[in-house]
């Protein structure tokens, strides 16, 4: 299995950023995509994950403004994030479960990860 995210950046608070992650070597249907964020210092954070069959949940602190997306057919599952502030700064990882009804934002649930990308917001 091999995730590899995309599509990070520098953005100013207010703006948007859209970060991918194509995944390889699973069944989309079967696996659960989550996205965990982490800056230096602090504890990997569960913001967002998604189902095989699209049932995506958010964490409250980005509910609202940022929306995933999934094509099976792609194996690529997207992070679509709006009015985007400084404390959303912090490398986005996405990561692969096999969570087929209902997905978490638990790191242990999710043995496959990609290498990250930065989202840097400027206040």
């Amino acid at each position: 299995v091999q995730l590899v995210e995309s599509g990070g950046g520098l953005v100013q608070s207010g703006g948007s950023l859209r970060v991918s992650c194509a995944a390889s070597g699973i069944i989309s249907e079967h696996y659960a995509i989550a996205w965990f964020r982490q800056v230096p210092g602090k504890e990997r954070e569960g913001i967002a994950c998604i189902t095989g069959w699209n049932r995506a949940t958010y964490a409250q602190s980005i509910e609202g403004r940022f929306t995933l997306s999934r094509d099976n057919a792609k194996n690529m599952v997207s992070l679509q994030m709006n009015n985007l502030q400084p404390e959303d700064t912090a490398v986005y990882y996405c990561a692969a479960g096999l969570l087929s009804r209902l997905c978490t934002h638990r790191r242990a649930d999710y043995p496959y990860w990609g290498q990250g990308t930065q989202v840097t917001v400027s206040a």
